[in-house]
C-alpha cells in the first residue's frame, strides 16, 4: 500500500469511526430520554408482560359507555333498593352464573369473615363492595362521588380467567365449577371459565335496545336467545350475521341434534405460543382476534380493519353496518390499538397448567404416546408440542366429518386444528367447538369412527390418558 492510499485509508477509517462514535451517543441520549432503546430484551419482555397482564385483568377498553350507558347493565346489578332496577345481583347469584372472586384481593378481616360463613350472600349491597375492592374478576365497577354505581364495564379476564380450587367450600352450593377451579380463590389467568353463563348475565341488563336494533328483532327476543347459551358458551358471530342456531348438528353422518343454540365453547388463553390461527374457526391471529373482541363485542374504543366482513351474502350484518371498517378516530381516543402488542405478549407468556400427580395413568399414557403417533395418526394434525399444524392450521367439516354451520361462519369456512394441551383445564361443557362431545372418549370414537381406524377398546382408553397428561 503506497503512503497516500495509506493516509487515504486512516482518514476515512476516522471518519467512520467519528460517524460511529456520533450515532451510538445520540442512541444512548434517545435510550435515556425514553428509558427503551438499548434496553436489555429480556428486562423489556419483562416490562411488556407486566404492562400486558395489567391489561388483560383490568382494562375495559371504554367499554363502559356500552354495557353501563347503552346496556344500563350496571342497574341490575344495584337493584331497586340500592338505586337501581329489579332484585339486584347478589354474591350468590354472582357466583351461580359463573362470576368469580379474587382472593387476593380481599381485605383479611373480609377472607377471614368469608371463610366462617359470616358474609350474607343473599345481599347485592355485598357485591357493590366486592366490585369496589376490584375483586370481581373482569368486571370493573365505576362509582360516583356518593358511593352508588354510576356504570360498569369488563375485561378479558372476565372469559379468559378463574380461580383456583384452594378454597372449595367457597363455592357456598351455588355451583359446581370446572375441575381444577373454584369460586373464591387466586387468580388463574388464561383458563376458560366454563362456568361463566354470559348469555344469562347480559340478559339481565334493563335495555337491550342496541343488540334488538341491530338484530333486527325485539328485546325478549334477544333475551330467550342469550339465555339459551348456557354456561361456558359465547357467539362471537351473532352480530356478524344474526344466527342463532344450527339447524341440523350431524356428526359421523348422523343427526345429533336439531336447532342447536349458535354459541360455542370458551377457549383457554393460554398455550398460543407458535400457533398461527387463534379460535374455533381460525379468523385470525392472536392480536386479530385481541382487536375484534375489544372493538366488536366488548365495545371498546379503538380501530378494527377486516374486509372480509363486508361480505353481505357470509355476514350480512358487519356488512350493513360496516363493522370491516371501524370509524378512523384519532389516535389520541384509540384505547386499543397500542395495547395488542403487550396484551399479545402477555398471553404467550401465560404457562401452561400441568396435570395433577396421579390425574391419569402414567403407564397408560405412554402406551398412549405411541398410538398418537402411530395406529391413531393424532399427530399428522395435532403436532408435537404445538399440538396443532405449524403452519396454516385449517381443515374443512368434511376432513372432520361434522357438520359446516359454524366452520361456514367464518371467512374460510373451516375449522382450527384446536392445540389440545392441557386439555384437563376445560373438561366441563364438552368438547369441540360446540361441546358435542361430552367426554375425550366420546372425542375418540368419533375418530376411530371418521378416520376408519379400528382401534381396540384398550387402545382407546391408553389414548384417553396420554390426551390428559398433555401440557404445552
Amino acid at each position: 500500500m503506497s503512503a497516500s492510499t495509506r493516509r487515504k485509508w486512516l482518514m476515512t477509517a476516522g471518519l467512520v469511526w467519528l460517524l460511529a462514535g456520533a450515532f451510538a451517543a445520540g442512541g444512548r441520549q434517545r435510550g435515556d430520554q425514553d428509558g427503551r432503546i438499548g434496553q436489555d430484551p429480556v428486562t423489556n419482555a419483562s416490562d411488556k408482560a407486566k404492562r400486558g397482564r395489567q391489561t388483560f385483568r383490568f382494562d375495559t377498553f371504554g367499554d363502559e359507555a356500552f354495557w353501563g350507558g347503552s346496556l344500563k347493565l350496571h342497574q341490575a346489578i344495584e337493584g331497586a333498593r340500592l338505586g337501581g332496577v329489579g332484585a339486584g345481583v347478589s354474591p350468590a347469584t354472582a357466583l351461580a352464573v359463573g362470576l368469580k372472586i379474587d382472593v387476593d384481593a380481599l381485605p383479611d378481616d373480609l377472607r377471614e369473615q368469608l371463610a366462617r360463613g359470616a358474609v350474607n350472600l343473599t345481599d347485592p349491597a355485598v357485591t357493590l363492595a366486592l366490585l369496589k375492592l376490584n375483586a370481581v374478576i373482569g368486571v370493573t365497577g365505576v362509582f360516583n362521588a356518593g358511593g352508588s354505581l354510576q356504570s360498569m364495564g369488563i375485561q378479558c379476564a372476565l372469559c379468559h380467567s378463574t380461580v383456583d380450587d384452594s378454597a372449595p367450600t367457597l363455592c357456598f352450593g351455588a355451583i359446581v365449577p370446572n375441575p381444577g377451579t373454584g369460586c373464591v380463590g387466586h387468580r388463574q389467568d388464561g383458563w376458560a371459565n366454563r362456568d361463566l353463563n354470559v348469555g344469562a348475565i347480559v340478559a339481565l341488563a334493563p335495555d337491550l335496545s342496541a343488540f334488538a336494533s341491530l338484530l333486527g328483532t325485539d328485546q325478549n327476543t334477544v333475551r330467550n336467545v342469550l339465555r339459551s347459551w348456557g354456561p361456558g358458551k359465547f357467539d362471537a358471530e351473532l352480530i356478524l350475521d344474526g344466527k342463532t342456531a344450527n339447524p341440523q348438528r350431524v356428526t359421523d353422518g348422523v343427526v345429533t341434534g336439531t336447532n342447536v343454540p349458535s354459541a360455542t365453547l370458551i377457549p383457554p388463553a393460554f398455550g398460543l405460543g407458535g400457533v398461527n390461527l387463534h379460535t374455533w374457526t381460525g379468523w385470525g391471529s392472536v392480536p386479530h382476534w385481541n382487536a375484534f373482541v375489544a372493538t366488536l363485542e366488548m365495545h371498546g374504543v379503538g380501530r378494527f380493519f377486516d374486509p372480509r366482513l363486508n361480505d353481505a351474502a357470509q355476514f350480512p350484518i358487519a356488512a350493513a353496518h360496516g363493522f370491516g371498517d371501524l370509524p378512523h378516530i384519532s389516535p389520541d381516543d384509540d384505547r386499543v390499538t397500542g395495547k395488542l402488542s403487550d396484551l399479545q405478549f402477555y398471553q404467550l407468556a401465560i404457562p401452561s397448567p400441568r396435570p395433577a400427580r396421579g390425574s391419569f395413568d402414567a403407564a397408560a399414557a405412554a402406551r398412549g404416546d405411541e398410538l398418537f403417533s402411530g395406529k391413531a395418526r393424532c399427530n399428522a394434525c395435532h403436532v408435537e408440542p404445538l399440538w396443532t399444524e405449524p403452519g396454516w392450521n385449517l381443515h374443512t367439516p368434511d376432513e372432520v366429518c361434522i357438520d359446516g354451520f359454524q366452520a361456514n361462519r367464518a371467512p374460510d369456512r373451516r375449522y382450527r386444528t384446536s392445540p389440545i394441551g392441557a386439555l384437563f383445564t376445560h373438561k366441563k361443557g364438552g368438547f369441540y367447538h360446540d361441546g358435542r362431545f361430552p367426554t375425550l372418549e366420546a372425542v375418540v370414537n368419533h375418530y376411530d369412527a371418521c378416520k376408519s381406524l379400528g382401534l381396540a377398546p384398550g387402545e382407546k382408553s391408553d389414548l384417553v390418558q396420554y390426551l390428559l397428561s398433555l401440557t404445552f
